[in-house]
């Protein structure tokens, strides 16, 4: 009988190995602008709260061309040396007219207080877009204006921006990674004197964005978004003025449901706030707002209806 020999035994074939992803430092995405690097972070911790009774209607004549009215009834806080809050019921009423259109954008709202606000947004060119918004008051000293050049590169943004009071400044962010940018800015006020410069970093995924900020003004602010799902967002801050030794941390959360949205937050200066918005019918939309500050008792409440899209 010959002899057999079994041949050897299978072994699994090795993974390649895997290579470290690489970074093409000329395919970088193009980042958000320099002054919206916190804007995940204040859609849940900055909602729009309002105390009174207030009804919204909006009316499209065309596709591009629509006006608003505004009914807003509720107390008014006046500027008081007393550590007391100070009201006084107040009752507006503000007209509105709007151009929406690809390349431009024309928003004006007129109030019958006197205040009249105005902004545009204009596409010049593909990458350069001009931004202006005014406010005219007959208060002194109040009324102001600013436009904005703002530059989109491919992976860089860059902005200029002109002011009454002399006011000049300037910002640039760019990307270093698919999700990391970093920027900065400056600015001179020339009817203050005063001057500063900024640095500002941003690192952001499919499920979170943090951001840090720090400028020459005393002001450093930090801030986290975590996206639980595509309709949980939840957010914090941290603000602090080495100048002043103000100190201000703050959570809040993003909730979207079905046919409503609710926002609100929590600080370390124990105000409470919330708002939900409530879509009850097609073109009919329910606000909710409330804000508790309980260390100063304040209380504000509100309710409101908004008519049209």
């Amino acid at each position: 009988m010959s002899n057999f020999n079994a041949p050897p035994p299978a072994t699994a074939p090795m993974p390649p190995a895997t290579e470290p992803q690489k970074v093409y430092f000329l395919n970088l995405p193009c980042p958000i602008p320099y002054e919206e690097i916190h804007r995940e972070a204040l859609m849940s911790l900055k909602p729009e709260v309002f105390e009174g009774l207030r009804f919204d209607f909006a009316k499209g004549l065309n596709q591009k061309f629509s006006l608003s009215h505004s009914v807003i009834m509720g107390p008014t806080e006046i500027p008081s040396q007393s550590s007391d809050i100070v009201k006084i019921p107040t009752a507006n009423y503000e007209f509105g007219a709007n151009f929406l259109d690809p390349k431009l954008m024309l928003i004006g709202r007129v109030l019958t207080d006197g205040r009249l606000s105005a902004r545009i947004k204009c596409d010049l060119t593909e990458n350069l877009t001009v931004k202006g918004n005014a406010q005219l008051t007959s208060e002194p000293h109040m009324s102001h204006g600013l436009i904005n050049f703002d530059y989109k590169g491919k992976d860089y943004r860059t902005q200029v921006q002109l002011g009454n009071g002399a006011l000049v400044g300037a910002s640039y962010i760019q990307s270093v990674t698919p999700h990391l940018s970093l920027g900065g800015e400056v600015f001179w006020a020339g009817q203050h004197r005063k001057s500063g410069i900024g640095y500002a970093a941003r690192y952001n995924t499919d499920k979170m964005v943090a951001t840090g900020q720090v400028a020459s003004t005393g002001m450093v602010a930090l801030s986290y978004v975590q996206k639980v799902s595509e309709k949980v967002s939840l957010a914090s801050d941290f603000m602090y003025n080495y100048m002043s030794r103000d100190v201000t941390a703050s959570v809040g959360y993003d909730y979207i449901l079905r046919q409503c949205r609710l926002r609100g937050k929590i600080d370390s200066n124990g105000v409470v706030a919330s708002l939900l918005e409530e879509r009850l019918t097609m073109g009919l939309t329910l606000l909710l707002s409330a804000e508790i500050d309980h260390w100063k008792k304040d209380y504000k409440f509100g309710f409101g209806l908004t008519l049209g899209e």
